[in-house]
């Protein structure tokens, strides 16, 4: 059998059988290792990502708050009573020590009115004597029926008015010796003492306001307010009497670490409706004076002992609606591992739950990622741990 094949020239050439069969096995391996290619063509190619090992660490429960110091004790020294300011005895912004004197007041006039308060006092006294013995007089008359009844009343009721007036004398006297001792004002607490507002010679009184302000430099307290999550975070809540209570310390605005350290001493009753954060106070010792009140720092607040957690670099996590995830490496592809996540801890964030740590996840390469998508994965330096 014979057939005929047109070439391109237009002449006829025949071709036999075994020719046939020849041109046939060489199309099929021509169209195998075209489908071969074809296969080859549609398979995805590998991505190269970045990994990093989940690691297991102790990560202790503390968070940052922003804190402002306060003195224990603050005070406004006010003038009680009115008169020439005589001398300022300390210095603006030394140290003073209770009973230690601050201001003095022309004291001329108030030992005027000591003395004369003194003699009207005196002058009770004489009255009331004359005022017994005249009613001791009455009622000796009414006894020899030489006197009468409404005298001797009269008398006793002469006696007790004398009384009342020697009470009242005795008031004023001392009235005029307390007036006294305020025209020289003394410091009620020890602390260190602000620049003075008036300065000798001006008339001070009860109406001219603060003259100067103490406030005790040690200990002092640290007030922050805390959000309702690290608030349950820290456990701060109660505060036992045994000093198990969370531990404190600050960092100054230059960076620098406060080398004393506190405890919470005070949890506020209510949380602050606007804010949605409840005020918490700790008390540190200031033995070298480097807290200031009203000074802002950080604060550092320690909570219950560290539990051992998973973590992984913040840079690896993605959200959707169903939650949180991360991309993690099986047999060369890309598997999605759905987790629970935690506190921060520096560049790290805590898994709960969804892994059990040493898993390689992916945290470079991760746009256009898809489930299943095979990886070419290759370790990257992990972040710095910072702080737990």
């Amino acid at each position: 059998m014979f057939l005929c094949f047109r070439p391109a020239s237009g002449s006829r050439r025949r071709l036999t059988i075994p020719n046939i069969a020849i041109v046939a096995l060489v199309a099929g391996h021509a169209l195998g290792a075209g489908g071969k290619v074809l296969a080859q063509q549609q398979t995805p190619a590998a991505v190269p990502v970045g990994t990093v090992a989940a690691q297991m660490r102790v990560i202790d429960r503390s968070a940052d708050f922003v804190g402002r110091i306060e003195a224990v004790n603050r005070v406004e020294i006010r003038a009680r009573v009115t008169g020439y300011l005589d001398e300022v005895l300390f210095r603006d912004g030394e140290d003073v020590k209770e009973g230690m004197p601050l201001f003095r007041i022309e004291r001329a006039p108030f030992e005027a009115a000591v003395e004369q308060a003194q003699g009207a006092l005196e002058r009770a006294q004489g009255a009331l004597q004359n005022a017994v013995v005249q009613r001791q007089r009455a009622e000796e008359l009414l006894k020899t029926a030489a006197g009468s009844v409404a005298v001797r009343d009269q008398r006793v009721a002469d006696e007790k008015g004398a009384e009342g007036d020697k009470t009242t004398a005795e008031a004023n006297l001392k009235t005029a010796q307390i007036n006294l001792g305020y025209t020289e004002i003394v410091s009620p607490i020890a602390g260190r003492i602000g620049r003075t507002k008036v300065t000798k010679g001006n008339v001070v009184g009860p109406d001219s306001g603060v003259l100067a302000q103490i406030v005790s430099s040690d200990p002092m307290y640290v007030t922050f307010p805390v959000s309702q999550r690290e608030f349950l975070t820290i456990k701060a809540g109660s505060v036992p009497a045994d000093g198990r209570a969370p531990l404190v310390s600050l960092r100054f605005a230059d960076g620098s670490t406060y080398d004393q350290k506190g405890r919470v001493d005070f949890v506020d009753v209510s949380v602050e409706r606007t804010t949605d954060t409840v005020l918490v106070r700790a008390t540190l010792p200031n033995p070298a004076g480097k807290l200031i009140d009203g000074a802002l720092v950080r604060v550092l607040v320690q909570g219950e002992q560290g539990q051992e957690k998973v973590v992984v670099p913040q840079s690896a996590l993605i959200a959707d609606q169903q939650g949180a995830y991360v991309f993690v490496v099986e047999d060369g592809k890309a598997v999605v591992k759905r987790i629970k996540i935690g506190a921060e801890a520096g560049a790290y964030i805590v898994v709960d739950q969804g892994l059990s740590g040493n898993e390689q996840v992916i945290v470079e390469g991760l746009q256009g990622l898809r489930p299943g998508a095979p990886v070419l994965a290759s370790p990257v330096t992990p972040p710095p741990a910072g702080r737990s």
